[in-house]
């Protein structure tokens, strides 16, 4: 009947709210059922392969390419980003005329991949290009003026900035002064204003028409270099017949996965294709953070995204920015194992620091919005914090509190460093942004799940309170309103090393694909205790007894890791993601716990 309201969809497993507080719900509605089923009769397509595509917006007639995504059918013609084939020439030029090219990166793993991948790429024409990456603490993020100066003083006759550059007016206005080109290959959003450069390449710029605003920067370095090959080929460099980009793609995988960028298009192209090229272990310094990081099996994205990606970071958090590039740029293994080895105790160093800063903070929110009285959104601040390690701060206490957070960083001057992390519906680079034009901030923005801030500290308690008004509404409708999107449900005999190939056929997952997730109707829980500092560890019975190892990470001393140590001898619906463990040349399944109620 016309004006008739849809009724609301049940709760999966009667789960209205879980131990994170959510209510269940099926990923799938019924015509998402509906194309699964299509996809199985038309495809002969394995049901749970179609459940999971159909769930996440595959529509029938994608579903066989998404299962092969290759780079012939997904990489769009170089020429279609703006100032792509202009960058190109340019690099071709320096390459035939044996300029002095300069590299400027970013101190993550996508600035630092990108600048290995320049770096290689001009290494193999002759071209030794130093790279330069800010400290991320004196000089910020992005090139600076004094530092294009030093580069320029150093015989630069080129540089190419990766990963940053868009918005740097100022910095570039340097090289322009001096008669130094600058190609600039990014990915950031961008203001109207351009900097002044030769070249621009963004597809996140306004005047470009690509559709490939998805890329990490890595991931337009890549296409960049493609032109570039095409041009040199063309002239005839007969080196560049000797070189395979493919080879490059390891190091795509590595920044397009601890980028978090979505994995659709060409990025799913780029790390399936990335992720074989990392297991022929040809990158040196790849292979040794992998060795280092002991991982066992085949490389995977999550061993990209959570073994090495952090690994390559602590050196900018901590202490020397450019390790992580030196390291992807070095052919020689003993030198490789020295820096991958430097990298893996400084990442420890770094989880020590974020482990106690981390109960600090914990512990000032607790105090500060205890009692019921959460705030719309956590800020925290303390004068002892390393300002490398506040966006893992802001991280660990989003997932904590549930809520969007801060963590600030203030320097004995008052000046305070701070980043924040915000939950699914709510903008905070925005918030950021409006409290900049309050003049509440000294500087601020990021996007919307992260932003960047610098306050000065007189202005810590109107920045709580703009904060908390500016957010109130749509986070007390985004926290009552939470839901947990269930794949199906799965008994622990049916998990299974066949079920997760077939789930893998359905990967890589990753941001914009998400790893499906599977609800154990009333297993009992026969032993849960605690793993380290933060961790929980499960082992779960079938009625038909048939046992499970799970675990719930970071889930000591909240609700979800409470409900699960309390349960012992109990049923409970419990709610996750499974995989294949490695260990001592033997695959296993294990579960990993995101959320749990009482199956009553």
């Amino acid at each position: 009947m016309s004006g008739q309201v849809d009724p609301v969809p049940r709760a999966f497993l009667g789960v209205e709210r879980s131990a994170n507080g959510q209510r269940w719900m099926s990923r799938l509605d019924q015509a998402a059922e509906n194309r699964a089923l299509a996809m199985a009769q038309v495809h002969g397509l394995p049901d749970l392969v179609c459940r999971v595509l159909a769930g996440r917006g595959v529509s029938l007639d994608e579903a066989p390419a998404f299962l092969d995504p290759t780079l012939r059918n997904l990489m769009p013609d170089p020429a279609t980003l703006t100032d792509c084939l202009k960058a190109a020439e340019r690099l071709a030029d320096a390459v035939a005329a044996g300029e002095k090219v300069a590299i400027f990166g970013d101190y993550d793993v996508d600035g630092a991949a990108s600048s290995a991948l320049m770096h290689r790429f001009l290494a193999h024409f002759g071209i030794d290009a130093p790279i330069y990456i800010p400290d991320r603490i004196f000089e910020g993020y992005g090139p600076n003026p004094t530092a294009i100066g030093q580069l320029i003083d150093n015989g630069a006759q080129v540089i190419v900035t990766v990963d940053c550059g868009s918005t740097s007016q100022e910095a570039l206005a340097v090289a322009a002064e001096r008669g130094v080109d600058v190609v600039v290959i990014d990915h950031h959003q961008m203001a109207h204003a351009m900097p002044p450069c030769h070249a621009l390449v963004n597809p996140n710029r306004e005047d470009d028409l690509s559709g490939q605003g998805h890329l990490c920067a890595a991931g337009v370095v890549f296409l960049v270099l493609v032109a570039t090959l095409k041009i040199l080929r063309s002239r005839g460099d007969r080196r560049a017949h000797l070189l395979d980009l493919l080879t490059f793609l390891d190091l795509v995988a590595l920044a397009t996965v601890c980028d978090v960028v979505p994995l659709k298009g060409l990025n799913r192209a780029y790390v399936v294709k990335g992720l074989i090229a990392a297991r022929h272990m040809k990158n040196a310094g790849l292979a040794a953070l992998l060795k280092v990081s002991g991982i066992g099996g085949p490389v995977t994205p999550y061993h990209l995204g959570f073994l090495v990606g952090p690994r390559i970071n602590a050196g900018g958090r901590i202490s020397d920015a450019a390790l992580g590039s030196r390291l992807l740029t070095v052919d020689d293994p003993a030198t490789a194992d020295e820096i991958a080895d430097r990298l893996d105790g400084l990442n420890r160093e770094r989880q020590v620091m974020e482990a106690s800063m981390l109960a600090e903070a914990e512990a000032e929110a607790a105090m500060a919005y205890g009692d019921g009285e959460t705030a719309s959104v956590i800020v925290t601040a303390r004068d002892n914090w390393h300002p490398g390690i506040v966006g893992l701060l802001a991280a660990r206490l989003k997932e904590r509190f549930q809520r969007p957070a801060f963590a600030i960083a203030f320097d004995p001057s008052g000046k305070g460093t701070g980043s924040g992390r915000s939950i699914n519906g709510f903008d905070i680079g925005s918030m950021v942004r409006a409290a900049v034009d309050q003049g509440l901030l000294v500087k601020g923005g990021g996007h919307a799940m992260a932003a960047g801030l610098t306050v000065d500290r007189p202005n810590l308690g109107k920045l709580r309170a703009f904060f908390d008004e500016a957010s109130e509404k749509t986070v007390a409708a985004l926290s009552a309103n939470r839901t947990l999107k269930i794949d199906g449900a799965l008994g622990a005999s049916g998990a299974t090393l066949e079920l997760i190939d077939v789930l893998e056929t359905a990967g890589p997952y990753g941001s914009g694909h998400s790893q499906p997730i599977f609800a154990l109707p009333a297993h009992r829980v026969r032993d849960a205790r605690p793993v380290g500092a933060t961790h929980v560890k499960v082992t779960l019975e079938a009625q038909d007894g048939t046992r499970l190892e799970a675990i719930a990470f970071r889930a000591a001393g909240t609700a979800l890791g409470d409900l699960l140590m309390t349960s012992r001898g109990q049923q409970l619906h419990v709610a996750g993601t499974i995989g294949a463990d490695h260990w001592q040349g033997s695959r296993r399944i294990q579960m990993r716990i995101i959320d749990a109620a009482k199956a009553f």
